[in-house]
């Protein structure tokens, strides 16, 4: 079809599968009506300009699993000043497929036979056995136009809307000249708008649409995070059920023996899943101090592990008051032990002018596993899912900060 524009001498040809009740020009958004005759003659123009408006009438996407071309573009208002852009696109099999642009944010749509009573607004609407509640209803009215229309643009009359929405889903009720269209839509991500047309520039998303799903399921969230934690402590006990805490060396070693000197302990065997080894050190230091150091062997691999502990204890009085600093013992881990076959090398030490101290107790325990940190992974989840719980109520309210029907208002 191609008609020229009287008013601006431009021509707009673009071959449409329906019939043409109205047309408006692309270029100075003058309105033009089919007569009797098929003829079209001006009968208005719009004086508002298209902001937002990133498709062009004739641009061709693919968009579920057809070829589409846009005819028509509509910037709809309602008062104040909320105003957004509908692409109306037809394939000639496939029929009108209708895209919503608002804030940067896209919406599909396609029109639905059913027919609901919402003359009334209530506030929730049943469609193939799921709610939709209420988001507003609204008068709309056509601000600018252009392109093909297979209906009668109204002329200063109001369409009346009514948005049920169940995110990401929304029906959409219009009715106009008295006579009812309702539409289903879904939230359609940017990347699909740019996948289907290639050559669109993307305006920038701000705020929250109507119908923007959000990024987590707290659902499905909720049950992926109790699956791993039921799983998590169900593999932590089945590895663990059998092991028991192993004391593998005790011993009270003599500074006239082993003063900076090597002690080996008998070679010992360890059974189960890693866990740590807990050194307990105590010696009689006195405003003095001693030291040990621990070598960990493991004889089947040659690795070894090392770990030095500072026994101090110092006590005094002073401006008027007793004091205390330090400990006669000292506990300390080596973490990770595995299976396998070991032996310890102990190095006690003391300070050289510390002739009173005579003796350093020193016993080994391979610990029954701990389950800290299983516990520990487990209220790691706890916490992000209250994080991902928090972010999801922020962004429920900014989605109904601008409906009537908000379930946060105050």
């Amino acid at each position: 079809m191609k008609i020229p524009c009287y008013s601006c001498g431009a021509t707009t040809e673009l071959e449409v599968g329906f019939e043409v009740l109205n047309f408006s020009c692309p270029k100075c958004f003058s309105v033009y009506g089919a007569d009797n005759e098929g003829k079209f003659r001006r009968k208005s123009q719009y004086k508002n300009h298209f902001y937002d408006c990133p498709l062009e009438v004739g641009a061709v996407g693919f968009l579920k699993g057809s070829e589409y071309t846009v005819t028509g573009i509509l910037r709809k208002n309602v008062h104040p000043h909320y105003t957004w852009t509908e692409f109306i696109l037809h394939n000639k099999e496939e029929g009108f497929l209708y895209l919503s642009l608002s804030n940067g944010h896209w919406m599909m749509l396609t029109e639905m036979e059913e027919v609901f009573d919402v003359k009334h607004h209530p506030k929730v609407l049943v469609h193939e056995n799921q709610y939709y509640n209420i988001f507003e209803y609204s008068d709309a009215e056509i601000i600018n136009a252009k392109g093909f229309f297979d209906f009668v643009l109204p002329n200063n009359k109001l369409i009346h809307l009514v948005e049920y929405i169940k995110p990401p889903y929304i029906v959409s009720v219009e009715t106009m000249y008295g006579e009812q269209t309702a539409f289903y839509g879904e939230y359609v991500d940017k990347n699909e708008i740019k996948k289907a047309f290639p050559e669109i520039i993307l305006p920038i998303q701000s705020g929250v649409s109507m119908i923007q799903p959000f990024r987590f399921d707290i659902a499905n969230t909720a049950l992926i995070f109790c699956f791993f934690a039921l799983l998590i402590i169900t593999a932590n006990w089945y590895i663990y059920k059998d092991q028991v805490e192993q004391n593998v060396f005790e011993k009270t070693i003599r500074f006239s023996e082993f003063d900076n000197r090597e002690i080996t302990s008998e070679s010992f065997v360890l059974n189960g899943a890693s866990a740590p080894a807990t050194i307990k050190v105590s010696t009689g230091v006195d405003n003095s101090w001693a030291n040990v150091n621990v070598a960990l062997i493991n004889e089947n691999t040659s690795d070894e592990i090392y770990a030095n502990k500072d026994i101090e204890y110092y006590h005094g009085y002073s401006d008027g008051e007793s004091w205390t600093e330090g400990s006669q013992s000292e506990k300390f881990n080596i973490c990770g032990v595995s299976a396998g076959k070991y032996h310890l090398l102990i190095t006690p030490m003391k300070a050289p002018e510390d002739l009173n101290n005579g003796e350093m107790q020193v016993s080994v325990t391979w610990n029954e596993p701990s389950n800290q940190n299983a516990w520990m992974i487990i209220i790691l989840m706890i916490i992000v899912f209250g994080v991902i719980y928090f972010l999801k109520h922020l962004f429920e309210k900014k989605r109904w900060i601008d409906s009537s029907y908000s379930p946060y208002s105050e």
